[in-house]
């Protein structure tokens, strides 16, 4: 009668059975994962946390953990255990009540995989059917690695390599023998004997579990003795990133999504960015600290100095680089102070001093010679730690940032940070913004010109100029920053100093489409320039990144590359679901390219891009952008830009073949920056910051000239010849032919006096 009610069930309940080949192409759910390109993680996307691992990755004592707390009789019986199944069914008869389920770790796999978890006996019948199923395909060791990396294990927690992270920031092999058993006391009940919500209970379940490892005779006495006694120390661990990025994280996150839908997030793909780990800390670090020091110079702002300062400790939270801290002592030499992680630190004097310049507390007369004339014990301050590992009085900036570097030769974003902090504001600057970009824009005016006929000995008034304009109530009045007129000036003049009457009257002589369309050729879009003399100050918008791109053309020798971020998206198993095959700049190279690239377009010819090199690093070695010389490197190039009443600070500079970077500080709203802060003041400290670092054991890049391009001796005054033994005369660089033919007045009299012949040299 039993064999025949047998039958009838596994034939009644065998058709709609699933499959259990299943199981070998079993997907799990995995969240997406970000790195940089040297591999270290930025950031995961997902709520479900699991790290599949191989049954041999496991050790043998976390294994024998799972069979005493689950299934000790797992390497016998055929998928069923009689003994657990007539235990229930005895319980059951005796109480009512269905207080043991009975189920093995196989019968367990066959619920979390093939069957739905209600608690129905047809439920229960099928589940037995395919146990047996299992037990025929699969060997015992692969069904307790599906087992191992399904199970749900708490707060997010999908299988045991992942409940170690969150549980002990560990991997498996580090766990000691409690931790393996409390991790093996979860799949019972996750949230009933959580040992970070319910660490008693917890406990109970552990010491219950290694009792059964010590009466099965997993362990020893003196293994359960010693491992008994340990306390609880679970807590949650977050998965660590290895590089902060989180710009660049939602840049990615919102790529991928798009691309692959909501999938992306549990389909455990694997993202690995163009971002260089150390450029990433280093631009982080210089946009933080340029910040700060722009926000020193215009006050300390003052600090809380609350009721209840150990509650208002515990309710602030780390702001950028800036953490919250209350004053314990003062004295003399500076401050003791205590972090929310009950951390004490010491601030030096010399690191509080700075507080003193505040416009607050002059106007409430305070001298200031004392740190406690600025904080006292009790206030909640905020502080930073500096490089040289010393703590200092801070705030968080009211202005803002952002930096991006590229790699000029192909566009691959090495490294970017669009904010001050990404919690506080979520708006990426380097890629969401539009700001006028000043006198960022003029290089595209020059370029212009140069490509016209224009040479950097080419002289323009730099006198007052009126613009009447119909559609507005009064004239043009334009002036350079410093509001003097130069007169007569050479076009390499023009640039480095960055006078703004000689890039309007250069660009009146172009004419404006003219200019728009150099502007559209570097990658900008009509809607972003507007037709008006106006566009010789950078009166358009753009974004950090677009201007970046702009100066990666003058960094790759003329070619317009296009600026990415993923290099490469990848299955878990490995395979290549997409590879970037970016466009290459390579102004030496003529044969085709493999691995599917392609050439970027020159947008502008060589010798054009020397004139334009030469003049961008005048910029840095006499120019505007002097300070960034402290770098001790020759090769620098860049250009300011300072937008009207400052509302804008900018420095878009590069090393030639090697890194493009532009920098850009501002406020969200557009207010003014305040007097004298300048581009070259504001912005190009956070560019200097980024490439001390970026260019350690870089070496310097030599210009070297074109075929095309001769240098002459000239006058600097008129832009004209000058003699050889003239000790006014400079060497200045000229496309071949519009080399000046006539000397100076001065230096014609000389020659018809009997001087030497014009000297030109060739390249």
């Amino acid at each position: 009668m039993t064999v025949i009610i047998g039958y009838f069930l596994v034939t009644r309940f065998s058709a709609d059975l699933p499959d259990v080949q299943a199981l070998r192409q079993v997907q799990y759910q995995m969240p997406l994962r970000i790195y940089s390109q040297d591999n270290l993680l930025i950031a995961q996307f997902g709520d479900k946390k699991r790290t599949p691992i191989t049954i041999d990755q496991v050790p043998k004592p976390m294994i024998d953990a799972f069979l005493a707390a689950e299934d000790d009789r797992f390497y016998s019986h055929p998928g069923v255990d009689y003994r657990g199944l007539l235990r229930a069914a005895l319980q059951l008869l005796l109480t009512g009540k269905k207080k043991q389920g009975g189920s093995t770790i196989t019968m367990q796999v066959t619920r979390n995989f093939l069957l739905t978890p209600e608690k129905t006996y047809t439920r229960k019948i099928k589940e037995i059917i395919l146990a047996f199923k299992i037990e025929r395909e699969f060997s015992k060791d692969e069904i307790l690695q599906l087992y191992l990396n399904k199970i749900y294990l708490g707060h997010h927690a999908y299988g045991i390599a992942a409940a170690a992270q969150v549980y002990y920031g560990k991997s498996l092999s580090e766990l000691n023998l409690a931790e393996q058993a409390m991790i093996a006391g979860l799949p019972k009940a996750p949230s009933k004997y959580n040992p970070v919500t319910n660490a008693p209970r917890a406990k109970q379940r552990r010491d219950y579990i290694l009792r059964r490892m010590l009466d099965l005779g997993y362990i020893s006495r003196q293994d359960y003795q010693e491992n008994v006694e340990l306390p609880i120390t679970a807590k949650l661990h977050r998965q660590k990133t290895e590089v902060a990025a989180p710009y660049v994280a939602e840049m990615v996150r919102t790529e991928i999504v798009r691309e692959y839908g909501d999938q992306a997030y549990t389909s455990g793909l694997k993202v690995y960015t163009t971002i260089q780990g150390p450029l990433q800390k280093a631009a982080d670090n210089a946009l933080r600290t340029a910040l700060h020091d722009y926000d020193r110079r215009h006050g300390y702002r003052g600090h809380l100095t609350p009721d209840n300062p150990e509650q208002a400790l515990l309710h602030s939270r780390t702001v950028g680089d800036t953490q919250p801290a209350l004053v314990e002592e003062v004295d003399d030499k500076g401050a003791t102070a205590r972090l929310k992680d009950a951390a004490r630190i010491t601030i030096p004097w010399e690191n509080i001093q700075w507080a003193k310049q505040s416009g607050i507390r002059k106007r409430r007369g305070s001298t200031h010679q004392s740190t406690a004339s600025i904080i006292k014990p009790g206030d909640l301050i905020r502080v930073r730690e500096l490089e040289n590992g010393t703590w200092a009085l801070t705030q968080v900036p009211q202005v803002d940032g952002a930096i991006v570097a590229l790699d000029p030769n192909n566009g691959a974003i090495l490294a970017l940070s669009g904010g001050f902090d990404f919690r506080r504001n979520k708006f990426n600057r380097v890629t969401q913004a539009k700001r006028q970009p000043g006198s960022g824009f003029k290089p595209i005016i020059y370029t212009t010109a140069l490509e016209e006929g224009f040479t950097p000995a080419s002289i323009i008034n730099d006198a007052p100029i009126v613009i009447a304009d119909p559609t507005q109530e009064s004239e043009w009045r334009p002036e350079n920053y410093s509001r003097k007129f130069f007169g007569p000036t050479r076009l390499r003049i023009g640039l480095i100093k960055s006078r703004n009457l000689i890039s309007i009257r250069l660009l009146r002589k172009l004419g404006v489409s003219r200019v728009i369309a150099t502007a559209e050729r570097f990658g900008l879009k009509p809607e972003q320039l507007p037709r008006s003399l106006s566009l010789a100050l950078g009166s358009g918008y753009a974004n950090p990144l677009q201007m970046a791109r702009i100066y990666a053309v003058f960094a790759n020798g003329g070619f317009l590359v296009d600026p990415h971020l993923i290099d490469r998206v990848e299955a878990p198993d490995g395979d290549i679901l997409y590879q970037a095959f970016p466009k290459i700049a390579c102004p030496t190279c003529s044969e085709n390219l493999d691995s599917g690239n392609e050439y970027a377009p020159r947008i502008i010819s060589p010798q054009i891009n020397f004139l334009m090199n030469s003049l961008l690093r005048d910029v840095v070695q006499r120019g505007t952008a002097t300070k960034a010389k402290q770098l001790g490197r020759k090769d620098l190039a860049g250009k300011t830009g300072t937008t009207n009443q400052q509302r804008d600070a900018w420095f878009n500079g590069f090393v030639t073949a090697t890194i493009a970077a532009t920098a850009w500080v501002g406020y969200d709203d557009s207010r003014p920056l305040g007097s004298r802060e300048t581009g070259g003041k504001a912005a190009l400290p956070m560019w200097i910051y980024f490439m001390e670092k970026a260019l350690q054991d870089v070496p310097e890049q030599p210009l070297t000239p074109p075929e095309g391009i001769i240098q002459a001796y000239i006058d600097p005054r008129s832009g004209l010849r000058a003699a050889p033994d003239s000790k006014s005369g400079i060497w200045e660089y000229f496309q071949k032919g519009l080399a000046p033919s006539d000397f100076s007045y001065r230096e014609s009299v000389q020659t018809r006096q009997g001087g030497a012949a014009p000297v030109e040299t060739l390249f």
